[in-house]
């Protein structure tokens, strides 16, 4: 029997990533509550400033990511040791560094955020789908500097407390967008770090020039921070060119051997390979 055409199309992958997400918030809320969690925020290393890490360069500044898998690719690496990743990004150039928590969709963990802070020195943004006030908190005592927060899955009021949250915290918030009917909204919540994302969620393709059609319209005192589908040092030059601040990269560098490598050749400070 033929499916039919007209009927309920099934949930994309970021709405069931988000359903996914509230089952896991309320089960982590029973296991240990805000209060409790709060008090060891209070005992959560100095937050360091990750905006300013990509400020003042005077050149675009990486966010490397440390990521094993994702819906889309499903493993990208398999000799993965987060740690060893973070040293090598750091000792290379990155200025900052995401890291995926999420762990049925992108086999990420929280403790992945704790271990690194533990080795690094540079700032570190919680990547995750982030919905509640609870998984704010969660970053702070892993020890994230920032938070990222995606305009596709809150609604104006949740957007901008969770953004106020993580301030609170003296974290920072790496608003994303991928709908530029998104930007308004994200703009009115206040944020100063935008990030656009080339790849769209619902189907997982990439479009870099989603990024350039929206640059104008970024108020000056923004950063801006372009994410996904970046994979070659001229692609970072014409973003450099066109404006953008920083780029937030994972998959292409964590397919390469030698990450440091690979940071350092997207980054021009070293040749590209023909291959």
């Amino acid at each position: 029997m033929s499916e039919n055409p007209n009927g309920p199309k099934p949930p994309s992958i970021l709405t069931e990533i988000v359903q996914s997400k509230r089952r896991e918030v309320a089960r982590d809320r029973l296991r240990m509550p805000l209060e409790e969690l709060e008090a060891q925020a209070a005992e959560a290393p100095p937050v360091r400033d990750f905006r300013a890490a990509l400020d003042g360069r005077g050149a675009i500044s990486l966010i490397a990511e440390v990521k094993k898998a994702s819906p889309s690719v499903k493993v990208i690496r398999e000799d993965f040791e987060p740690v060893a990743i973070a040293r090598a990004y750091q000792d290379h150039g990155a200025a900052c560094m995401s890291v995926l928590t999420d762990v049925p969709y992108f086999q990420g963990h929280l403790s992945y955020l704790a271990r690194i802070r533990a080795a690094t020195a540079i700032p570190l943004l919680r990547k995750d789908f982030l919905i509640d006030e609870y998984q704010v908190v969660e970053a702070r005592v892993a020890g994230a500097d920032a938070i990222l927060l995606i305009a596709e899955i809150l609604d104006d009021a949740t957007m901008a407390a969770l953004l106020e949250r993580a301030r609170g915290l003296g974290m920072a918030a790496l608003v994303e967008f991928h709908d530029p009917a998104n930007l308004p909204r994200v703009l009115a919540a206040g944020a100063d770090l935008i990030g656009v994302n080339n790849r769209d969620l619902h189907t997982f393709t990439t479009d870099l020039e989603r990024t350039m059609r929206v640059r104008d319209q970024i108020p000056d005192d923004v950063l801006l921070v372009s994410e996904s589908g970046i994979h070659s040092h001229a692609q970072v030059a014409q973003l450099e060119k066109a404006g953008v601040h920083a780029i937030l990269v994972g998959e292409s560098l964590m397919r390469s051997p030698d990450v440091g490598l690979a940071v350092e050749r997207l980054m021009g400070l070293a040749p590209e390979t023909a291959s």
